[in-house]
């Protein structure tokens, strides 16, 4: 048997021969992606799909189908690499950050990685890119292939009006067609924002885009309701870049505007491990109304001057009068967030790993604590 890597499979066994459809950015991208396979997948196209994430709604991160389309979730970081993997006809560029500090050095560097993505778009195809987002304006710079910009700010060819924050929903009108999500916050008006034009444009009705839109269930670890108990409700998010953590409490705050939010945040990613974003966390956690942060993961493998220091988060989350508090793991963080959480708390778990169970962990924790005070009294 022939030896190679996985995006070389998958280029050359899944995706060639069909339409591919990828999206890509820092942030949003398994959202984006599960929402526009869902819109396929409701109007009757049978995609095949590969998602770095479970929709609810698909049940699984991936499917292949003989259908001429192929919807992907395009990643920059090495595992996968862009190249010529992904056959795109449709590029979709949500938002472009400084993210992986341990294998890109710098911006430009991430930038040169989409800019080769952006480079093998054919001329009959299409590059969606966010056109709100300044890290992305250089990229635009192509004549090969046609360039639409999204965004809400008036220089967007697909431009989103009328937008709308609820608790329960989200809307926006595209031209003559309001759209509604339920799904919160303006990053994912942004995200639907994206797959409606890249829907009309393979040929979708907005009808047949509202309807997969108002039965979207969402994605297992993105704002995902892990249960309410005691009064408190626990949620799950995959977050582990300071713009998705304030993008997600931003959310938050939407969907539960008079309570009290706590952030729990572990430092797990290759990027979260490290020094170089202790400003930018600090500002994204202090959207909470309490913190807790947990012992930097794999704390070995990083020199002493590379790490994120959580006490220093911590001395100046507490200078700004949170209550903030660094323990090491998530035993110690459920005894002591038990303590001071009350009906109607809101916690969010902000981790890219299992975080040692601790969503199941808090939320055996507050049933018997109200068990406890009650017998107290």
């Amino acid at each position: 048997l022939r030896y190679c890597s996985l995006p070389e499979l998958l280029k050359e066994f899944f995706i060639r021969g069909k339409r591919s459809l990828v999206v890509t950015g820092t942030h949003g991208k398994t959202t984006t992606t599960s929402l526009l396979a869902w819109v396929f997948e409701h109007s009757g196209r049978n995609p095949s799909f590969l998602i770095g994430g479970i929709p609810s709604n698909l049940k699984q991160g991936a499917r292949f189908t003989e259908s001429e389309w192929f919807i992907v979730e395009g990643d920059e970081y090495d595992t996968a690499f862009f190249d010529t993997r992904y056959l795109p006809e449709l590029v979709i560029v949500n938002n472009v950050e400084f993210d992986h500090a341990d294998i890109f050095d710098s911006l430009a560097a991430i930038q040169l990685s989409f800019k080769r993505l952006i480079n093998i778009i054919p001329r009959n195809g299409l590059l969606l890119a966010n056109g709100d987002d300044p890290n992305i304006a250089p990229l635009l710079s192509v004549t090969h292939c046609p360039i639409q910009k999204f965004g809400l700010g008036s220089g967007c060819d697909q431009q989103a009006r009328q937008v709308a924050l609820s608790e329960n929903y989200s809307e926006f009108r595209l031209g003559e067609t309001t759209f509604r999500i339920p799904l919160i916050g303006e990053l994912n008006v942004r995200n639907a924002l994206a797959v409606a034009a890249a829907a009309r444009h393979c040929g979708l009705s907005d009808s047949e885009i509202q309807s997969a839109f108002s039965t979207f269930q969402g994605i297992k670890r993105r704002m995902e309701v892990r249960g309410v108990s005691g009064g408190v409700t626990v949620i799950d998010d995959f977050a582990h870049h300071p713009t998705a953590i304030r993008e997600t409490m931003r959310a938050l705050r939407v969907k539960f505007p008079e309570r009290r939010i706590w952030a729990i945040f572990e430092p797990r990613s290759n990027t979260t491990r490290r020094n170089v974003f202790q400003d930018e966390l600090t500002d994204a956690l202090a959207m909470a109304d309490g913190i807790f942060v947990a012992q930097v993961a794999r704390l070995e493998q990083l020199a002493p001057e590379q790490r994120l220091n959580p006490e220093k988060l911590i001395a100046t989350l507490a200078e700004r009068g949170k209550t903030a508090f660094y323990l090491p793991g998530a035993d110690e963080i459920v005894l002591q967030i038990a303590q001071l959480a009350r009906s109607p708390d809101v916690i969010c778990v902000f981790s890219n790993g299992g975080f040692g169970g601790i969503n199941d962990k808090l939320l055996n924790a507050f049933p018997q604590l109200r068990a406890t005070e009650s017998s107290a009294a």
